[in-house]
This record gives structure tokens, sequence and C-alpha cells, in this order.
């Protein structure tokens, strides 16, 4: 049996990436393309136990940590509070507008917003920032990145890349909580 072999470890995959990296202008080559300002997914190259490697990040912000905390808690509250809880599933008609969710859905929908208004009013949901490593992800090095900013820009992710890389990323160990924001009319 032949024993298994991460090709985030592989010196000719690396080189295949760094050239990728290169051609694209910047410390990084995005995954996916529905990233947004709040969340973003790349790999890029850096050491590990004094080899290269890939590093395979998703860098997100504080914010979206804390709106994804609150919603997994309104979910499980709901699920407890409703026995014929399923999860709330939008779908699109053939216009590509938005069903009408039924009652029951409907009314789970305005329990969990409450549930999400009353955690946010208690700051009872608290998040920091932090870097959470995978060695046994099934490309490179796996990174799980929680940062306090606004947006994800590439200045801020070649930023991460290079303290990451120079063993100089410090995190703020502040707890931060979010309230959401009013849109204006």
């Amino acid at each position: 049996m032949k024993e298994y072999i991460n090709p985030g470890f592989d010196t000719v995959t690396i080189a295949d990436y760094q050239v990728k990296i290169n051609a694209h202008g910047k410390y990084f080559w995005p995954v996916v393309e529905d990233n947004s300002e709040e969340y973003f997914h790349f790999y890029f190259i850096g050491q590990h136990e004094g080899k290269e490697v890939i590093y395979d990040a998703c860098l997100y912000t504080l914010r979206l940590q804390h709106e994804s905390e609150l919603y997994e808690i309104a979910e499980h509250r709901a699920a407890l509070h409703f026995p014929q809880y399923k999860k709330l599933s939008y779908e699109e008609d053939e216009n590509g507008n938005l069903k009408a969710l039924d009652a029951m859905e409907e009314e789970i929908g305005l329990y969990m917003a409450e549930v999400i208004l009353e955690l946010q009013e208690e700051e009872e949901v608290k998040v920091q920032e932090h870097v959470m490593k995978d060695e046994h992800a099934e490309f490179g090095i796996g990174l799980d990145v929680g940062l306090h900013i606004e947006q994800v820009t590439p200045n801020v992710i070649e930023k991460f890349i290079l303290d990451f890389n120079a063993g100089k990323l410090v995190l703020d160990d502040t707890m931060y909580s979010f309230q959401t924001e009013e849109e204006e009319a």
C-alpha cells in the first residue's frame, strides 16, 4: 500500500504554485471566485519545519466570525424550541426571485432573529484574533485566520503573509462583540 503524500508538501507542486503566484503579481493565489470583502480563501508558500509548504488559508473579519457564531447559536436554540425545526432554505422561483417562506419557516426565522438580537444586546458572544493551523489538511497546511479588520483586501492578505512567514505576526487578544449595523434608507 502506497503511503499518501500531501501534495502541498511536494516540491514539484510547490514550484507550480510559485509560478502561478508570481504570474498573479501578489504573494498569494486565490482559491475560489466567490470571495468577499469579509472572507478570502487563498494559497501561499511558506516554511514548515524548515521546508517549503503550501498553506491553504481562509482569512476573514472578526465581524463575519461573530455573525456566524450568533447564527449557529440561534439555529441551535430554534431546534430546541421547535420540535419540527428544519434549517431554513431559501429557494428561487423561475424568475430568480426568492420564494416566500411558509408560516412555520417564517416563525422560526423570526425566533432566530430575536435570539440573535438578544445575544447581541447582552454581548454574550465574543471573538478574538486567531490563527488555527491544520497540519492534517488534504492539501498543504490549512490555516483558519480571523483578524479584527474592516475588510479583507489584497494588502491585508499580503501583510498577513509577510508577517506570518517572518514569524512576526502579532495577534490582538482583545475579545470583541459586534452589533448589527442598521442600513440607511
